[in-house]
């Protein structure tokens, strides 16, 4: 475990923006065991945050006195105080299921390929959220769970692979008879002014109806800690339909080194046919915008479509007041239906201690979580076993890297829902 120093974790950083007055839901399941669900991220959290950023830096830099630039991130543990409350896994899964208007229903419902294509890149771009820099989610334990319905939405999501940690996503809906199957992997690298999580693994959107399969990929997570500190997606993401023979390459762009703030959160891009390489629309906007001014915020909200024939902007495809409004907190319908394995369970404890600020039961609570998976992998090993997702087949080659694989054909609803 990499080192930090006994000031750094009793001297709290300034409190980030989810730490006050937010309206959890606790539910007690079986065996008395309590669910925690936190709001979805707004996008407001990453803009609140790094205003306070020279704040907390130096809380941040605490973290990395022993790191080396180049260093693989990926076991390292944070103490609590730069937790968010909330695991991986639910992240991912908010990215599905916390959505202020259906973005999915369009890809299905599109006349001509090409239509449905266009959705897909809208959709695609939805399941982009805003992080918040100096703090992080729950690095999700060895098996555990994540299983929320939205309307006819299910999804389904396991931790799969501790180290490397790898999560898998099933999500079905048999009223739009869409299924999406995700396999992400997650590799932070630190950088000495930076921290890159390239992130792994495809993510397909499967249009049953109209026998169409969208492979595609995420963007990486960069967190920049000088000259001027940040959190932003970057990179390229590409997506792919070979019945349609169309593709989509999106460029996310963060602010430049400096922190000028011209083109953050830009994407840009284009729709081409696959044969011809002939680009049929370009792609601009942003996914996530904001302009301080007098300690407010201003929201560009678009991902516009431009004909390149005419050059001129045809289609509104992404709008984040659509995707971010009226955004609610997941709630537990059927606590009799919770698992052990369910993020919300498995957390509990520490999400409560972090929002309630009571740091010496946050350490407790979550020492007790990684202590108990130590031992269940010890004994494990002095048994022989081998440890097997329960609800993925998973495989691992290095030219196609880690793919998963539902044992069931469709997700069925789940104890803890949405809100409409």
């Amino acid at each position: 475990m990499i080192g930090t120093s006994r000031r750094s974790l009793h001297q709290p950083p300034p409190p980030p923006p989810w730490s006050c007055h937010v309206p959890l839901q606790v539910s007690e399941g079986k065996d008395g065991v309590n669910a925690v669900l936190t709001p979805p991220f707004l996008l407001e959290y990453g803009s609140d945050v790094e205003d306070k950023a020279p704040n907390i830096l130096q809380h941040i830099f605490s973290l990395f006195t022993n790191v080396r630039s180049g260093s693989d991130m990926t076991r390292f543990q944070l103490p609590p105080l730069f937790n968010h409350p909330k695991s991986q896994l639910q992240c991912f899964g908010e990215s599905v299921y916390c959505i202020g208007d259906d973005y999915l229903s369009r890809c299905s419902s599109g006349e001509t390929p090409l239509d449905r294509f266009i959705a897909v890149v809208g959709w695609s771009i939805s399941t982009t959220r805003p992080a918040v820099f100096g703090v992080a989610p729950y690095n999700p334990i060895l098996g555990e769970t994540h299983h929320v319905s939205r309307g006819t939405l299910n999804v389904f999501l396991e931790q799969v692979s501790h180290n490397p940690p790898v999560s898998a996503l099933h999500a079905t809906d048999e009223k739009e008879i869409v299924e999406m199957i995700w396999c992400q992997q997650p590799a932070p690298t630190f950088h000495g002014a930076s921290v890159e999580a390239v992130v792994h693994g495809k993510r397909e959107l499967k249009l049953l109806n109209h026998g169409e399969n969208y492979v595609m990929n995420s963007p990486n997570l960069l967190i920049r800690l000088f000259p001027r500190s940040g959190v932003d997606w970057v990179g390229t993401v590409s997506i792919r339909c070979e019945e349609s023979e169309l593709e989509a390459e999106l460029y996310y762009k963060g602010p430049s080194f400096l922190g000028f703030k011209g083109n953050q959160r830009s994407v840009k891009g284009k729709i081409f046919e696959t044969k011809t390489l002939k680009t049929i629309y370009e792609v601009e906007g942003h996914w996530d915008r904001h302009i301080s001014f007098l300690q407010k915020s201003i929201i560009l909200e678009t991902v516009i479509l431009k004909d390149v024939h005419n050059g001129k902007a045809s289609t509104v495809i992404y709008n984040a007041k659509e995707v971010f409004s009226k955004l609610k907190t997941p709630v537990v319908k059927d606590p009799e239906g919770l698992w052990t394995t369910e993020s919300a369970v498995v957390w509990g404890e520490l999400s409560e201690s972090i929002l309630s600020k009571d740091w010496d039961k946050a350490r407790e609570a979550k020492r007790a979580v990684e202590e108990k998976e130590r031992e269940l992998q010890r004994e494990r090993r002095s048994n022989g076993e081998t440890w097997v997702p329960k609800h993925f087949t998973v495989s691992y080659t290095k030219e196609r890297g880690w793919e998963c694989s539902p044992k069931q054909k469709w997700v069925p609803p789940a104890p803890i829902v949405v809100p409409f």
